[in-house]
């Protein structure tokens, strides 16, 4: 069985995370989305709210492929979360350039603490690849509508998280 980690902190999940993951999915047999548990990184949403909207996302995807997503918490190193879950490949979106020149370097890391573990880079579609998650929260924030780069689920999650109060 092949089995693929893909790791984020996804928050929030994006249009562009939901297109590596339907992509990665031709690749594995079993997809673990690794959600980071990230205390430095501050994020919007908890663990929990995290979690539960990448398995949500996920739904359609196993409907519509017939494979298997585990959503997967962690906060350990990531060659370790993939040798916990039994992965043989890491997968990971690029968006461009700056993106690989951080993921070239991590790739060297890990290889160099278990070179039985590859990495896979898949492009994110050319549609999607101006999202980051970063960038919707702070749309999100300023009242600015993020319809395009989330699904109504998560826009709604986000509209609640940054509403002002009355």
């Amino acid at each position: 069985m092949r089995i693929g980690l893909y790791p984020g902190t996804f928050d929030p999940i994006t249009l562009g995370h939901v297109d590596i993951i339907q992509r990665a999915m031709a690749l594995v047999d079993r997809l673990v989305i690794g959600v980071a548990i990230n205390r430095d990184k501050g994020p919007a949403f908890g663990l929990e709210q995290r979690v539960a909207m990448v398995q949500a996302e996920c739904e359609g995807i196993i409907a519509k492929t017939g494979g298997e997503i585990i959503v997967h918490p962690f906060e350990n190193l990531l060659i370790d979360c993939a040798n916990d879950v039994g992965a043989t490949v890491i997968v990971r979106g690029l968006r461009a350039v700056a993106d690989f020149e951080y993921e070239f370097q991590m790739v060297g890391m890990n290889r160099a603490m278990d070179a039985t573990i590859e990495t896979v880079f898949l492009m994110a579609d050319a549609r999607r690849q101006a999202i980051a998650s970063k960038l919707v929260k702070e749309i999100a924030r300023l009242g600015g509508d993020v319809s395009k780069f989330v699904t109504p689920a998560v826009n709604t999650a986000l509209i609640q998280r940054y509403a002002k109060p009355v």
